[in-house]
């Protein structure tokens, strides 16, 4: 196996946005690309990742290949990467650790040992959703950084006309409400209201890596998983957070 990508910096950040949640896990390589799926330690929110074959400069795989990895310290292999640096991947010939390489005006290589994950497949869930929101992350970021001078907890739901995040405790309370028809809103489409209550420590990880200037999809139920939808270069990265019920 010999993968290369012309550009580390994104691959960088999408690893990131996967380690900020995830311990360890799994990366598939296949003839489609490089993927990852895994649940955190607490079971409440999944990543799905994927990066396509045509994303890369070079390709060469001779058959399918899974790839266990301490994220936490891959995290920090690809933190010494530069913006520039042209990232490689490998696997030495006992197919025991992967060779991370970043070429620019100099050459660094790392091998890192690989794991042995064994966890069983994860499923991705079935949920239909009754709401499914784009607008730019920017929104979603700021009104995050609000809701944690409140609470540790944030209701997000939208209803015929709004997008909202609302949050209260023995601090106060706070309403952040973005219009259908506001210019950071791209996509608006609601059967019916509906709201749940999330952790906002997981939603703020989620969206650490999100570029303020790019768009989020936010697909969301009544008292059910929200599924956050978003793009880092050409890798697409997709969450699932399960709500915290709230009572009456």
């Amino acid at each position: 196996m010999e993968l290369v990508l012309e550009n580390s910096n994104d691959f960088k950040k999408s690893i990131d946005s996967i380690a900020v949640l995830i311990d360890e896990a799994e990366f598939l390589v296949t003839q489609n690309g490089l993927e990852l799926k895994a649940t955190d330690p607490s079971q409440i929110s999944l990543i799905d990742f994927n990066l396509s074959k045509k994303s890369f400069k070079k390709f060469d795989l001779k058959e399918d290949l899974t790839i266990g990895l301490d994220l936490d310290y891959f995290g920090k292999i690809m933190s010494r990467a530069n913006a520039s640096d042209e990232l490689v991947l490998k696997l030495d010939d006992q197919k025991t650790n992967l060779l991370v390489e970043f070429k620019d005006s100099s050459m660094r290589s790392f091998s890192i040992p690989l794991i042995d994950v064994s966890k069983s497949k994860t499923p991705e869930p079935k949920i239909e959703f009754d709401a499914a929101i784009e607008l730019n992350a920017s929104v979603l970021q700021d009104a995050l950084k609000d809701a944690e001078l409140i609470s540790t907890h944030v209701t997000v739901g939208v209803n015929e006309k709004e997008f909202f995040l609302k949050t209260k405790s023995s601090r106060g309370t706070l309403d952040n409400v973005t219009a259908k028809n506001s210019k950071n809103v791209s996509k608006f489409d609601v059967k019916k209201q509906c709201k749940s209550m999330f952790p906002l420590d997981y939603l703020r990880d989620m969206f650490k890596n999100a570029s303020s200037d790019s768009n989020v999809l936010i697909e969301l139920g009544e008292n059910a998983p929200v599924r956050i939808s978003y793009s880092i270069g050409s890798a697409n990265l997709s969450y699932f957070l399960a709500p915290r019920i709230e009572n009456d």
